[in-house]
């Protein structure tokens, strides 16, 4: 089976293709259910999360290390689906959050401004004028997001395996597409596939546990051995941090043995720093 991230614009009907793709392939699809699961999960309020994702920016930076805590939180959710497979995932920053693992098809779904702006006429009742505004506005906001947050220009097409268009081709036409290309060899869920999830899913859950006591851990996971690295570069961690680090991380389910590197910065050695290309 396949994991699918569809990246949309407002009023793009990528949504709709997402929930039609899903229901042909018999998979999940999510979006906005990751806020909620985060939000329950870390007891971060909603309405900060949905907030941290619409709002400039900036928002962020009003709690310290806001950023790293709230991607984190994010993520971990995310990659809690991906491990069950046989997803479509159509929020935010599918192709960033999913990144390193071989069996995700990422799509972006693109559509005339015309007919993005009739949409939004028609749903809203508000005139033509104001519906291109609120649009144009959501696209350059959701492209400083993936800029400023994630590091990736939501607009690059050389993020995604697939840029669909729907102007000439119709949402049938796209899920027709869509459901040969992951029917393909490459899309599917190897031995070695699986356990790249599964890893990433432990790293993260760990990660964003100790996000509001150490935001700045790098973490990766082998199977049930967690090693986590501390990547603040102007100083090393505590032996009080240790120990509350060392404690909660052995506390999550899956975690076996956990490693840590106390001392800040980069990793000296490639060939035996297990941190190497983390991320």
């Amino acid at each position: 089976m396949a994991i699918i991230t569809i990246s949309r614009g407002s009023y793009s009907r990528g949504k709709e293709v997402a929930e039609k793709l899903a229901q042909r392939l018999g998979y999940t699809c999510i979006s906005r259910d990751i806020l909620l699961e985060a939000s329950d999960e870390f007891n971060i309020p909603e309405i900060k999360l949905i907030r941290a994702l619409h709002d400039a920016p900036s928002v962020l930076e009003r709690f310290r290390h806001g950023k790293e805590r709230y991607v984190s939180y994010l993520r971990s959710a995310l990659l809690q689906h991906a491990k069950q497979d046989r997803l479509v995932y159509h929020g935010l920053a599918g192709h960033y959050f999913l990144r390193g693992i071989p069996h995700v098809l990422k799509v972006r779904i693109l559509a005339d401004i015309e007919d993005r702006v009739a949409e939004e006429v028609k749903r809203e009742g508000i005139s033509p004028e104001k519906a291109r505004y609120i649009l144009q506005k959501d696209d350059e906001e959701r492209r400083r997001w993936g800029i400023q947050v994630y590091g990736t220009d939501t607009w690059d097409s050389r993020l995604y395996d697939m840029v669909l268009n729907i102007k000439t081709l119709t949402v049938d036409d796209a899920v027709d597409i869509l459901s040969g290309v992951v029917a393909k060899p490459r899309f599917q869920t190897t031995p070695r596939a699986q356990k790249i999830v599964d890893d990433l899913a432990l790293a993260t859950r760990v990660q964003a546990t100790l996000a509001k006591i150490a935001p700045r851990l790098a973490v990766i996971a082998d199977g049930g051995t967690v090693f986590i690295r501390n990547a603040e570069e102007t100083s090393a961690l505590s032996e009080e941090a240790i120990a509350e680090i060392q404690a909660m991380a052995a506390r999550i389910e899956g975690v076996e043995k956990v490693q840590i590197d106390a001392a800040g910065g980069p990793p000296q050695s490639s060939h035996v720093n297990p941190f190497h290309n983390i991320g």
